[in-house]
């Protein structure tokens, strides 16, 4: 075998394996629960209708710890690096596709009225466009989304896959680095006696993650390039928010480090207590100059539930204020430009190195369209034939399986523009131990891995920032496609490379 995995028999075989048997395991339990509560691995518990009543407001501030994962899970430390080399081409990618109107508009039109919510984003933009607002910079917060693809009867098709890249709302980065600290104290600790059963975890496996730090710093480095240090960050939050303390990091990172002050606010508070002047600037209560906004919120319809919170959002949009991310790069992300970037020459139309644009392709799975185009009526017709092949995506929460023809068959030609189809993407399972609500769970799962990417230009396009910022691993069991953290469908865990 080779020093590290590079085909799909090499990293099955490289992988340890733990314990099925938790009944020995319980004493893990207290000891992690604990760690997780000192070092502010946490979450806010979920809201306790019955504590209803003033007197009881400080239950709804009860906290929780995070799901994690008992013991870090394979990642093949090959498809590591070269996701980690990749990101910053993803940032200055998608800066190019967001700085491409034409490029932006054809595609979006496409969609017509299809999906409402990116319709409502997009006439936002084009009205932003038409005034002709002018920013002091862009600040880019992005994860790109990865499974491992190990196909049978293809030993060397061990790759990294994208699932997708995200450019608003990029969640867990402080967590997930906590997480892998949490790791590397249960090794040193404990040597994971009773959850090893085979093979062996060794500290340098582990890898170092600066997702705890990174976010805020670049957002501090688009700060500078507002020129008023006494302005505010807003951190634009949903109401009843449980994963605040991801939030804080961020927040606590701003000021220990570059005394920036952060004020949370939802968009339906902006509406009511921000105005912008005549001189295009925003304000908090009259008096208090905005120079960011971070959206920890936005990314759904359900964020959006009146005409109030889209007020509230443009507020900051037509203002000199720095939106994270600004409207060009949250269509970017859309499911639909993820598509069509697949297509022959249009990665190329942005990086004009053929050797960099083949390393993004190669992250690619097949993708297509679901509209009324001839692909579009081809990839309508195997998703029926050949379900099983297929995940179908719209904006928010995927179809799969069984599942894609009774929603073909639900919707309308026309609603169907507003999805696009993409290969299945076959990760191969791994037993592992998780703990939620404090309880062990061993389950064969799978993991997504997520790698952060922070951009900063200034306002001529001239990059300032362009890194990784570190990763975010999340594990699920096998037969739950979703992975969402926040959503109950997964933990946090940690890469152990191999």
């Amino acid at each position: 075998m080779s020093k590290f995995a590079r085909t799909v028999s090499e990293f099955l075989a490289a992988r340890p394996q733990y314990t099925r048997d938790v009944s020995k395991l319980h004493g893990y339990i207290d000891l992690v629960v604990d760690w997780e509560a000192a070092h502010g691995l946490v979450l806010r518990a979920p809201k306790i209708e019955e504590a209803a009543g003033k007197e009881n407001d400080w239950l709804h501030a009860s906290l929780v710890p995070a799901p994690v994962a008992l013991a870090p899970s394979p990642i093949p430390r090959v498809e590591f690096e070269k996701v980690v080399l990749l990101q910053p081409i993803l940032n200055q990618l998608f800066d190019r596709i967001s700085r491409d109107h034409e490029f932006l508009n054809s595609t979006l039109e496409s969609l017509g009225t299809s999906d409402e919510f990116t319709f409502r984003v997009y006439q936002m933009y084009l009205r932003q466009r038409a005034l002709g607002v002018k920013k002091p910079g862009v600040i880019g917060i992005h994860r790109s989304d990865y499974l491992t693809d190990a196909p049978l009867g293809n030993e060397n098709g061990l790759r990294a896959k994208q699932v997708e890249f995200n450019t608003i709302a990029a969640s867990f980065a402080s967590l997930s680095s906590i997480v892998g600290n949490l790791h590397m104290y249960l090794l040193e600790r404990t040597g994971y006696e009773g959850v090893l059963e085979k093979g062996e975890i060794n500290r340098e496996q582990i890898p170092e993650n600066e997702s705890l730090t990174s976010i805020g710093d670049g957002i501090a480095t688009g700060f500078g390039l507002y020129g008023n240090k006494d302005a505010l960050v807003v951190m634009v939050v949903q109401p009843n928010e449980r994963n605040v303390y991801d939030q804080r990091f961020v927040e606590a990172r701003l000021w220990e480090n570059h005394r920036i002050k952060v004020v949370r606010l939802t968009f339906a508070e902006i509406h009511d207590r921000c105005t912008v002047g005549s001189d295009n600037r925003l304000h908090l209560d009259g008096n208090k100059e905005v120079a960011v906004a971070y959206y920890r919120s936005g990314y759904a319809p359900t964020d959006f539930p009146s005409d109030k919170e889209w007020e509230g959002r443009w507020l900051v949009e037509k203002s000199r204020a720095i939106s994270v991310p600004n409207l060009a790069y949250h269509l970017a992300g859309c499911k639909k430009i993820q598509q069509v970037l697949a297509q022959p020459g249009i990665v190329e139309r942005f990086v004009s190195d053929q050797e960099t644009a083949s390393l993004v392709r190669e992250c690619f799975v097949g993708l297509y369209p679901l509209d009324g185009s001839a692909e579009g009526q081809k990839a309508y017709e195997s998703a029926l034939a050949d379900p099983d092949k297929y995940v179908v995506k719209p904006q928010r929460y995927n179809t799969y399986g069984q599942d894609i023809p009774r929603l073909m068959n639900r919707i309308s030609a026309e609603e169907r523009k507003g999805y696009i189809l993409m290969d299945l993407i076959r990760a191969p399972g791994f037993e592992n131990v998780l703990l939620r609500n404090g309880q062990l769970f061993a389950l064969e799962v799978v993991s997504e891995l997520g790698i952060y990417g922070v951009w900063v230009s200034d306002a001529d396009g001239n990059a300032i920032v362009n890194k990784h910022g570190g990763h975010l691993l999340r594990t699920k069991a096998s037969d739950v496609f979703e992975g969402g953290v926040a959503a109950g469908f997964a933990v946090i865990d940690s890469p152990l490379l191999v």
